[in-house]
């Protein structure tokens, strides 16, 4: 025990040193995101090229490229190029994204390379309500405003979600507000299926909010709205997103000695052509949607006996 109590300290210790390593140049890799979904809204399709990990500067956009969706449902899907590495197709009332149960392949054509992928839309249920809960100050938090939604997984395991949270209308995108579930809970083997969504699960639809002295505050307060989308995605694209997670929630510090290595995350993107062609990274997945929202009047919120 006074061993390892001593190796800690050294480690410690050491960590105060503030190093600059030198990272050899690697040639830049293709990226393609394409999250798609049945909402009706611009769906988005974006080509970039990877950087250097100590380079802030904007991703670099590949534009010119040809990009297509075919759908068992309908016609192909083309995708515009907006000129600055995005490329867009706008729903119609006449021509939605498609159905629940439709398939759909992802072509995207570069100087004559060709990346193919597949992808499902898989049901989703819907949110039955959201609501606000009162919690009194502790040790962490003053008296606080909680959200949280009520939803229940159907019947039938596998299925997974990307749960998306919004308050005042601005997306909740930080690494540690990403919020999947398989099923009803966490992970695959939870035995939750069928069941409302569990409370971890439920309550991760909250920010944590800060204040200048770095003091946690409540997540809403009188007059503020939080919305709730559940996104149905593939068992593979929960996989990618959990991957997404670990790369990029980094506990830094001396924890970060302990934590999974850096690397890329794997990608459902193929390259289909004869000839020699690098790695290409990013995700397809295409789900249906269902959303609610609410604003908190602390009024009608109970406080307890």
């Amino acid at each position: 025990m006074k061993r390892l109590f001593y190796i800690a300290l050294v480690l410690l210790w050491s960590c105060e040193d503030q190093i600059e390593p030198t990272l050899r140049d690697a040639p830049p890799v293709l990226v393609i995101d394409a999250f798609l979904n049945d909402l009706d809204s611009t769906q988005m399709v974006r080509i970039t090229e990877s950087q250097a990990y100590f380079d802030n500067t904007s991703l670099q956009g590949i534009t010119g490229a040809e990009v297509r969706v075919a759908r068992s449902s309908g016609s192909d899907l083309v995708f515009v190029d907006q000129g600055d590495g995005t490329y867009h197709w706008q729903p119609a009332d006449t021509d939605k994204l498609g159905t629940v149960g439709d398939d759909f392949i992802l072509t995207v054509i570069i100087d004559g390379s060709e990346y193919r992928s597949f992808s499902r839309m898989n049901r989703v249920p819907n949110i039955d309500s959201v609501t606000f809960r009162f919690e009194e100050e502790n040790l962490f938090l003053p008296d606080s405003y909680f959200a949280e939604f009520w939803s229940r997984d159907p019947l039938g395991t596998g299925d997974t979600y990307w749960i998306k949270s919004y308050k005042n209308g601005i997306f909740l995108n930080q690494p540690n507000e990403l919020n999947i579930a398989f099923d009803a809970g966490f992970s695959e083997g939870g035995n939750v299926d069928g069941l409302i969504f569990i409370p971890p699960v439920r309550d991760a639809i909250n920010p944590f909010v800060e204040d200048e002295n770095d003091e946690f505050m409540s997540p809403f307060e009188d007059g503020d709205s939080v919305y709730v989308e559940i996104h149905s995605i593939s068992n593979e694209a929960f996989d990618f997103l959990n991957e997404v997670r670990t790369q990029t929630d980094r506990p830094g510090g001396f924890a970060e000695l302990f934590a999974t290595p850096l690397s890329n995350v794997s990608s459902n993107i193929e390259y289909i052509g004869e000839g020699p062609s690098g790695p290409v990274l990013g995700f397809f997945s295409v789900s249906a949607v269902t959303g609610l929202g609410k604003t908190l009047d602390i009024s009608q919120v109970p406080k307890g006996n």
